[in-house]
């Protein structure tokens, strides 16, 4: 039985337990679906055992040592990264510009931070990539216990993980990389290639562009390290099991045929986007399935400001040069043939 079959069955047994909502209808009319299947950890159901199994499937799936499901965002894989390899006193090396939880990590876990600064490309207004140079010379200079590089970044760009985990390798330093942007990635070959199968430790959030709830996501480790023992320390004792649920929906509808035609659709219908003819439009970055963009004339504030106000879009992110719009499997083609009208009359 997977947790999807076991929240769907009906539970005979009276309960004087938590939830104390009872799986009734529930203060919240909208979530009342949700209320009926939020169960804990009770004698007549018992979900850990059926959630133990839902990620050994995920992980002959991603094929690697384990993967967890996290219902606390890849924030939570990376602070459980850090702490399963790094010790008090160790030096973890960070991007400058890293999402605030790699650096939230290293304090946890007792270590110090070396930062390194990622050049901008300057057309852009966007970070460039890691570079596996400045990676090694960093490994040679001082005795680094771990290195987290993103890759994909926010707008992006990609690093090449083999060669910075050989290089790691060669200086016995653990890699983490937070892929929370390329979910998808394992699922298509017209994609980059993940870190889930390279890295030590990779991160990845279902809720950015695999379709998954707020906050879904998954922690990938690809050596003999036992990551619960950190997880248990700052996740709850009461996690949300439709959310684990929908986590394990989420990597068998990826992994269906179905679901990696719909990935490949997308990108395709993206890629004719970015070769529309007689347009002022540029795009720029590594993942097709994000569309960074510059148009002839306009700031990336302006552009953004004239999406948002004159045809009701809104992107992602945006700076001086550029905007992203990011997309993912919930991405439609009534929204992209809208965006693609836009395009064309800007």
């Amino acid at each position: 039985m997977s947790l999807v079959n076991l929240l769907g069955k009906k539970n005979k047994k009276i309960l004087f337990t938590t939830p104390s909502h009872g799986q009734k209808n529930g203060i919240y009319y909208p979530l009342s679906e949700m209320y009926k299947i939020d169960i804990s950890e009770t004698d007549s159901q018992n979900p850990q055992e059926e959630l133990a199994r839902a990620q050994l499937w995920a992980r002959a799936i991603y094929q690697t040592y384990s993967t967890t499901f996290l219902t606390n965002g890849s924030t939570s894989g990376i602070i459980a990264a850090v702490m399963s390899c790094t010790g008090v006193g160790d030096k973890v090396l960070i991007a400058s510009n890293a999402h605030p939880c790699h650096f939230n990590a290293v304090k946890l876990a007792g270590a110090r931070a070396l930062t390194y600064n990622l050049e901008t490309d300057e057309e852009w207004g966007v970070p460039t990539e890691t570079k596996p140079e400045m990676i090694n010379d960093y490994l040679k200079r001082y005795d680094i216990r771990t290195v987290i590089i993103t890759s994909p970044t926010y707008e992006g760009i990609i690093s090449d993980i083999e060669e910075i985990k050989s290089i790691c390798e060669k200086n016995d330093a653990y890699l983490i990389v937070d892929e929370a942007h390329g979910a998808l990635y394992p699922f298509s070959d017209k994609l980059p290639l993940s870190a889930v199968n390279i890295a030590d430790f990779t991160v990845q959030s279902l809720h950015k562009t695999a379709g998954g709830l707020n906050p879904t996501a998954l922690l990938h480790c690809n050596c003999e390290i036992d990551v619960k023992p950190a997880l248990d320390m700052f996740m709850t004792t009461s996690p949300s099991y439709p959310l684990l649920a929908s986590i394990e929906e989420n990597i068998g509808y990826l992994n269906s045929t179905q679901g990696r035609k719909e990935i490949d659709k997308l990108i395709n219908r993206l890629d004719k986007i970015r070769m529309m003819p007689n347009t002022n439009c540029q795009f720029f970055g590594d993942d097709p399935t994000k569309l960074l963009i510059k148009v002839d004339g306009l700031s990336g504030y302006e552009l953004s400001q004239i999406l948002y106000e004159d045809f009701d879009i809104e992107d992602e992110r945006t700076n001086e040069k550029s905007t992203l719009l990011l997309c993912g499997i919930g991405t439609d083609n009534k929204k992209l043939d809208k965006l693609q009208k836009v395009l064309k009359r800007l």
